[in-house]
């Protein structure tokens, strides 16, 4: 059973300016909580006992948000609020959290490379700190989990499919023969294509179940024009190693929300704030007026 996961939260966000100047893109608020709080409640419900998040300067409001805060939590039942101690329960998962950082930007590949101590001789789970699956609490990674049975060999990547005019923005895969269903085996798969080279229309979306020999892979990778190195092109490599490489498709109804510029960020807020249970309604009827 895979019990450990690996979130990168290293990038610097400048797509994001100035909103991202001091404060991590992964902590901007969507809905009632930040981003990566997210992504960490759906490891927790996928059972991962261990979550390494890999981090860059200026990350510290991420270790702050996960740790135990005694001061508020005194403040709150002083002052007579201890119903507000609810939005506080995720501090009380059992999970355990470790930090490492990424000290030179050089793309995904090497930010999963700093988990290699980490991880040891087992396969992990890895989830991308700017991405939501789902409106609740999503099942993709535990889904991947059981997929993935033990299998030291096994690479698996969620994809969800978008349209083909976006494909240029993603890791896009090619499915081997029939992808009719929500698991699938990867011919290829190939970053950021061409909308007119692009394999399909089924893009990756931030989940990963990475076998142990992915580090090797990443070492042999060479960096892209940007001087990146980019997991897209270590997974291939995992061919190589005997490894299959299979895709989890998301279920209709769930999605992924890439936080990774404002349109996505308004769109998402927007999306979230309307859903809320208690001011959803109010604000839908503001809206309606603003328009």
């Amino acid at each position: 059973m895979i019990t450990s996961a690996v979130v990168p939260v290293a990038g610097m966000g400048t797509r994001m300016l100035p909103a991202t100047k001091s404060q991590p893109k992964e902590m901007l608020p969507v809905g009632k909580k930040p981003i990566v709080q997210y992504v960490v409640e759906e490891l927790v419900a996928a059972g991962i006992e261990e979550i390494l998040f890999v981090t860059g300067r200026g990350k510290h409001s991420i270790e702050n948000h996960f740790d135990f805060d005694h001061q508020l939590m005194r403040l709150l039942r002083e002052t007579g609020k201890e119903d507000l101690l609810e939005e506080l329960e995720f501090e009380r998962f059992t999970t355990h959290f470790f930090y490492t950082r990424q000290r030179l930007q050089r793309g995904l590949g090497d930010a999963i490379l700093c988990a290699e101590r980490f991880a040891g001789d087992a396969p992990i789970a890895v989830a991308l700190g700017d991405s939501i699956i789902g409106m609740s609490t999503s099942s993709c990674v535990r889904r991947m989990i059981e997929a993935a049975d033990n299998d030291r060999n096994v690479c698996i990547i969620a994809v969800e499919e978008v349209d083909p005019k976006l494909v240029s923005h993603y890791g896009v895969i090619q499915p081997k023969g029939s992808a009719a269903g929500a698991l699938f085996e990867i011919a290829d798969l190939v970053e950021k294509p061409a909308v007119n080279e692009a394999p399909s229309n089924l893009v990756i979306a931030g989940r990963y179940i990475l076998p142990p020999r992915i580090f090797e892979a990443i070492r042999r990778t060479e960096p892209g024009a940007n001087g990146e190195i980019q997991l897209t092109d270590a997974i291939r490599l995992l061919r190589e190693y005997g490894c299959r490489l299979l895709a989890l498709r998301l279920p209709p109804g769930e999605r992924r929300y890439d936080i990774g510029n404002f349109e996505s960020y308004f769109e998402t807020f927007i999306e979230f704030a309307l859903a809320d249970r208690e001011f959803g309604p109010r604000l839908r009827e503001r809206v309606k007026r603003l328009l």
